[in-house]
């Protein structure tokens, strides 16, 4: 952690340097010792300025406050940049758990099964008219087929609807 106070108009004094540099480790949870911090200090009228920049990890944070007293003002800072740095953290977080969503789902895809029967479906035949039949594929609205046992023939038919969507056609084996 490298901290460059600069004074306009103010002194620093050696405790308000020491001041700002233990503020400074509640940063550190963060971004380790691996960040710079920039300070200026200044009184305008009755007011003391603090500013605090912080560079980490190629992101900058900065927070500007003012307060009769310079210690207050410094604390403040601290505060408005320990919240942006968590949501910055909170965001990047987010934006990775979703990538890595992403990248699961990719990866599912790669590996999903193909040319393979993944699901069998079992229901009674019963026998009816090839009209009956038709009646119940259009109760059934997301059906596009029906199997039955034809009652004339005695044999498994398929009725299923052709791409008009007004027609229906009729699969009947031979044998």
């Amino acid at each position: 952690m490298n901290i460059k106070i600069t004074e306009k108009d103010l002194k620093a004094t050696e405790s308000i340097k020491e001041y700002v540099e233990k503020k400074m480790e509640r940063l550190q949870k963060y971004f380790g010792d691996n960040f710079d911090v920039y300070v200026t200090i200044r009184a305008e009228k009755n007011m003391q300025i603090s500013e605090i920049s912080v560079n980490a990890n190629q992101e900058n944070f900065r927070a500007v406050t003012e307060h009769k007293d310079l210690y207050a003002s410094i604390d403040k800072n601290i505060d408005i940049l320990e919240g942006q740095i968590r949501k910055m953290k909170t965001k990047k977080e987010k934006l990775n758990k979703d990538e890595s969503l992403k990248d699961s789902y990719i990866v599912e895809k790669e590996n999903e099964i193909e040319d393979e029967i993944i699901k069998t479906t079992y229901y009674e035949l019963k026998p009816m008219a090839p009209e009956d039949a038709k009646l119940k594929l259009q109760e059934n609205m997301k059906a596009n087929f029906y199997t039955f046992i034809n009652i004339d023939t005695n044999k498994v038919n398929v009725i299923y609807k052709l791409k008009d969507g007004k027609n229906y056609g009729i699969v009947e084996p031979e044998a």
